[in-house]
């Protein structure tokens, strides 16, 4: 069995107060007396970029004053986790960080948004930024407006989308080794993926390739979707058997020091039909098209237009159902998107990952893979296997 044969790399404790105090640099223009971050075990990513820490069962928060030290909000089971873990030294135990299946627990001391406000010296607030919305719930939003009746509560989002969206070379380092391990699990794949298979136990290969060298965890769900579950943009692999002759999308992720990759490539096992292998040579050709477009200075909502315009070109509408690239970082899916409506210019050291999904009533295909921009296009992440695949 492979093993990781080196130290992977990580985020420093100097880059992680960095950040804190960038952070708190935006706050204070914002003009907020306080930014609350929330995170969930499954939206984890603001909690992290800021702490390191990736809550289990429970919920995390940060809470991020202009000025001081930024305290972690934990839930009652997570204080010794979250002492080793973290990088902030002051960490703060809420009931309102508790897991769903709502304990009590009446024995654990607990501190309030008031006291933890208190500490870093925000007595009565009357703007209140949370950033992590979609992690951000009925009781915390409940317990904020009793503590703070008079105080404003306004969505921040857009202040770690601001900060997260450029990468630091540590960053950097981290993806790419993520992308290095999940070409391998790729190759691992290919080499055993067979007829009479199941598409979970594809997955279990996968898995056991990424954790072997070194992987944290993975990044997202495997793709491993066979036939009609080709179909879904979003999904998980089952127990269907693998046939000879079906387009399989198969999507291999690892995460190194925090950070997700994404490599997808669709297969068969055998020879394609010539209807098949059509619809996959442009889908192929749309996602190199992406990638040529790609450099510093380029407006995200000309990239998305020109790729739309790329299928109806081709006379491919029919296979449109979004693209072409997403944010990738701690999360494989991030924002900043690239949408028709995206109006910001794309920057060196941004990170993508060029998603090209093709659909028709038989099969979906997607070819995907990570990019830095760079002043004058882009450094393709992943870029192995980038052939029509026909295994066996």
């Amino acid at each position: 069995m492979p093993e990781a044969t080196k130290a992977l790399p990580s985020i420093t404790d100097a880059e992680f107060a960095e950040r804190g105090e960038r952070l708190q640099a935006l706050v204070a223009q914002a003009g907020f007396d306080v930014l609350l971050v929330n995170a969930s075990e499954s939206d984890f990513a603001n909690v992290r970029y800021l702490t390191d820490y990736w809550p289990v069962f429970e919920s995390a928060g940060v809470v991020v004053p202009p000025a001081g030290p930024l305290t972690l909000l934990i839930g009652p089971e997570s204080d010794a986790y979250a002492g080793d873990r973290s990088r902030l030294a002051r960490i703060r135990k809420l009931s309102e960080y508790r897991e769903s299946a709502d304990p009590v627990y009446p024995d654990i001391d607990v501190a309030s948004y008031a006291s933890v406000f208190e500490e870093v010296g925000v007595v009565d607030p009357r703007r209140i930024g949370i950033a992590g919305s979609f992690a951000t719930n009925f009781v915390m939003l409940e317990s904020l407006r009793a503590a703070f009746p008079r105080a404003e509560l306004r969505r921040a989002d857009d202040l770690l989308t601001r900060l997260r969206a450029i990468k630091s070379p540590a960053e950097l380092d981290c993806l790419r080794a993520a992308f290095a391990i999940s070409e391998e699990a790729l190759d691992r794949a290919l080499d055993e993926i067979a007829p009479g298979m199941t598409e979970l136990q594809v997955v279990g290969t996968v898995q056991e390739a990424i954790y072997a060298r070194g992987a944290e965890y993975e990044g997202m769900v495997q793709y491993v979707l066979s036939g009609p579950n080709s179909r879904h943009a979003i999904s998980r692999a089952t127990d269907r058997v693998l046939r000879a002759g079906e387009v399989i999308q198969l999507n291999v992720s690892a995460r190194v020091g925090g950070y997700s990759s994404g490599v997808g490539r669709p297969i068969s096992l055998g020879p394609l039909r010539a209807d098949q292998r059509e619809i996959l040579e442009f889908g192929l050709q749309a996602h190199r098209a992406t990638a040529s477009w790609l450099a510093a200075g380029v407006t995200a909502s000309d990239v998305a237009k020109r790729f739309r315009r790329f299928y109806s070109e081709h006379g491919r509408d029919a296979l449109y159902l979004y693209g072409p690239c997403h944010g990738l970082g701690l999360i494989e899916v991030e924002p900043p998107w690239m949408e028709e409506t995206s109006d910001y210019p794309l920057a060196e050291n941004m990170t993508f990952q060029i998603d090209t999904f093709v659909i028709n009533e038989e099969f979906g295909a997607r070819w995907e893979n990570g990019a830095r921009i760079t002043s004058d296009g882009v450094e393709l992440l992943s870029d192995r296997r980038m052939e029509i695949i026909e295994v066996g």
